[in-house]
């Protein structure tokens, strides 16, 4: 690809282009590890914040109220280079941006799958009763098949912040779309100045985001023509 876009844009206009695309496999990858993982992580918070068990529930409130009240940039800050010198270790970019992201990715979609649920009437929960079922049962055969239909646009929407939110990884060295435009845009190179290299930035990181926003709009219009 970049031998294409050398011979069709030149130099360097051609290598920068080629470069940028290439990261941003790595803005990519780092976002559907988040999603995977801060879902995964999220379901169990979530189900912590609705189970009839108050100390469950003050403890899974904790954990969404602590990391939603700290600026990611900062957890990535605590993560990549505050805890890791404080105790002497080096940590791995990766490593780090992947925990703050998850662990903040968690703490939003647990609440957005928690609003959900409580969308659903009380009145199912009360049929599940009826025919003896215990909570646990009453969540997974009649609530979630219900909550889900109110959670995946939401949920899809919050994805488009996760990728957003990559882009702060550049600060503890993560090599992405957003550092190696930082270092061109740096770079003593005519054509890499940065009012050409941001706006590059910026319609990539559009054609990763937008397609989701318009999928999420559509999957609204969707459910409330259902309804």
């Amino acid at each position: 690809m970049e031998g294409l876009l050398i011979n069709i844009l030149g130099k360097p206009e051609g290598i920068i282009i080629s470069q940028l695309i290439a990261a941003c496999r790595f803005t990519i990858y780092l976002s559907l590890i988040a999603f995977v993982g801060g879902g995964i992580l999220g379901i169990l918070i979530t189900f912590l914040r609705i189970i009839p068990n108050k100390l469950l529930n003050k403890l899974s409130f904790s954990y969404v109220w602590l990391f939603q009240s700290v600026p990611l940039l900062m957890l990535l800050f605590l993560s990549g280079l505050g805890v890791p010198r404080l105790l002497g270790y080096d940590i791995d970019p990766w490593i780090a941006a992947t925990l703050s992201l998850v662990i903040f990715t968690s703490a939003y979609l647990s609440e957005v799958w928690r609003g959900s649920i409580i969308a659903v009437s009380q009145g199912q929960w009360e049929a599940a009763k009826s025919i003896n079922l215990n909570f646990t049962l009453s969540l997974v055969l009649i609530i979630i098949p219900q909550a889900f239909k109110y959670s995946v646009a939401p949920t899809i929407s919050f994805l488009i912040q996760i990728i957003k939110g990559t882009s702060l990884a550049y600060i503890i060295g993560f090599q992405d779309l957003m550092l190696l435009g930082k270092r061109w845009a740096n770079a003593p190179v005519p054509g890499s100045e940065p009012f050409i290299i941001f706006p590059i930035m910026a319609v990539m990181y559009f054609c990763l985001c937008y397609p989701l926003a318009v999928y999420a709009k559509h999957l609204e219009k969707k459910i409330l023509i259902n309804n």
